[in-house]
């Protein structure tokens, strides 16, 4: 059994860690992404203690010429994490105490607990990457918006239990994927909100006796609000529950919409074909072009699912306060990000170069009694017979040209069929009713497939849409003039004998 150096915390004990462990309880790899953020939390918790005169301004100097330069250090790739120091809390900390002295850099944990700092290089992560994957879906329904406005009048089968149902267009089916994705915007919006929350100054879980100004480090984390209740703050992993439920229903949409690329691209189907750039081979059968990217993505909704049952499964039995159970909420909601911006890194340029075999669908949208709901309301409309009786006269008329083995084209034999139970419709008018086409003209109710319905409905989504690029660009913005502002003390700091007031 070996041993390791003491930790910071280590002056209740009388022994130190065994290396066995600290490896089981350290977070180094899924910390390595909050370097940068938690050098930034640091950074504003120093200047507020020197605002509030709890340290001095030549312990902020201190601090904040050492942070800097661990700053430089991590863009330089020279800032890595040390296991021995569990965490990248411990690894910062240490690095400020090593260089500074432990008469500066052991300043900077007052008025702060590692349970608020988790939380806050947790917060600061999670909102950039929430934005990065509005950014994706953003970027998908671009794709499919672009489909939709060359393909409004195209005609295809829509399906029920995967059978035809009733004639759609292609442009149609695209603004049905781009309204899914806004509700996704939506709930990614609503996590955004959660995460955009400050919980610095709870400290452990009571507050903390020195005169901290939490609004300050809101200000200058780029935080909407301060996360008020202490307690609530370092017991709190509903925001990323959140956020896993609103990935988890991006990956259930994927999905969708992978599955469709997949049989689409089948022979039997054959209405879909996928650029090359984005296919792949088989190593036996030399004339295999397999969808690897939808299946891939299709599979990989899984683990997304996973992440959020993991967490929920970790929260619960657990009472308030800090639990170390939560280091494990980080592993499994990094995953998801990755998966999902992956996913949407790959499906809209998928989706743009894929060849759409036109002549297809419409074959297939005339070729199976889809219109048959269209035979339905003419009778309904023209003879004022019940829906329900012309329902019944329609189904007869299809079972018994599925028994003939024909179809509605033997346009004769439908005519005679229909007038033996009494209803007289020119061929002619049969071929206008039946034709898949017309059908879709002909559904102008809101919502439908007619084109100038779905006309209507890309100009609101492209609405819709430029109010979210609108937004993710405001959130970027602010996250980035807090940073700018932060970084602009810093250098006042470090240029200056005092510490600059708000606004200097």
């Amino acid at each position: 059994m070996e041993t390791s150096q003491k930790t910071l915390w280590g002056g209740r004990f009388s022994t130190s860690l065994t290396t066995e462990t600290i490896a089981f309880t350290h977070s180094i790899e899924a910390d390595t992404r909050l370097i940068g953020y938690d050098i930034w939390g640091s950074q504003a918790h120093a200047i507020m203690l020197a605002r509030q005169g709890i340290i001095s301004d030549a312990d902020l100097r201190e601090i904040l010429r050492w942070l800097r330069k661990a700053e430089d250090d991590f863009q330089n790739g020279d800032f890595t994490l040390d296991p021995n120091k569990e965490d990248v809390h411990m690894n910062v900390e240490s690095y400020l105490i090593e260089n500074a002295g432990r008469e500066f850099g052991g300043k900077l944990h007052t008025a702060r607990s590692r349970n608020d700092q988790v939380l806050v290089d947790a917060h600061l992560y999670i909102r950039d990457e929430i934005l990065n994957v509005q950014h994706g879906l953003s970027e998908l329904c671009k794709a499919f918006l672009e489909i939709a406005k060359e393909h409004a009048d195209t005609v295809m089968p829509g399906y029920t239990h995967t059978q035809h149902a009733q004639p759609i267009s292609l442009g149609f089916w695209a603004t049905a994927y781009v309204s899914m994705f806004l509700r996704d915007q939506k709930r990614l919006q609503s996590a955004y909100a959660l995460a955009n929350m400050n919980p610095l100054g709870a400290c452990a879980l009571a507050g903390t006796t020195f005169s901290i100004d939490r609004e300050l480090t809101t200000k200058l984390l780029g935080f909407d609000v301060p996360h008020e209740h202490a307690l609530d703050v370092i017991s709190s992993r509903d925001f990323i529950a959140e956020i896993l439920f609103a990935l988890s229903l991006v990956m259930a949409n994927l999905s969708r919409i992978s599955e469709e690329i997949v049989y689409w691209t089948t022979y039997e189907f054959g209405m879909m074909v996928l650029d090359d750039a984005y296919s792949f081979g088989s190593s036996i059968m030399p004339q295999k072009k397999n969808p690897d990217i939808a299946e891939l993505t299709r599979g990989r909704t899984g683990r997304v699912y996973g992440a959020l049952l993991d967490l929920l499964t970790n929260l619960k039995g657990l009472p308030m306060g800090y639990n170390r159970d939560f280091q494990e909420d980080k592993p499994p909601l990094w995953e998801a990000f990755d998966v999902v911006k992956a996913c949407l890194g790959l499906l809209p340029e998928l989706l743009k170069t894929a060849d759409f075999r036109t002549e297809r669908m419409a074959e297939l949208a005339n070729a199976n009694f889809a219109t048959a709901t269209e035979l339905a309301n003419y009778l309904v409309k023209e003879h004022q017979i019940s829906f329900r009786e012309c329902h019944e006269i329609v189904g007869w008329l299809v079972g018994e040209l599925v028994q003939q083995e024909k179809t509605f084209a033997d346009w004769e034999l439908t005519q005679d069929l229909l007038k033996q139970r009494e209803i007289d419709v020119s061929v002619e008018q049969l071929q206008q009713i039946l034709d898949a086409e017309l059908a879709i003209q002909n559904n102008q109710s809101l919502g439908g497939t007619s084109p100038k319905e779905v006309r209507r409905m890309i100009d609101g989504f492209e609405v819709q849409l430029n109010e979210i690029t609108s937004r993710i660009y405001t959130c970027q913005t602010e996250i980035d003039n807090a940073h700018q502002e932060t970084q602009r003390i810093v250098d006042k700091v470090l240029e200056k004998s005092t510490v600059p007031t708000e606004g200097e």
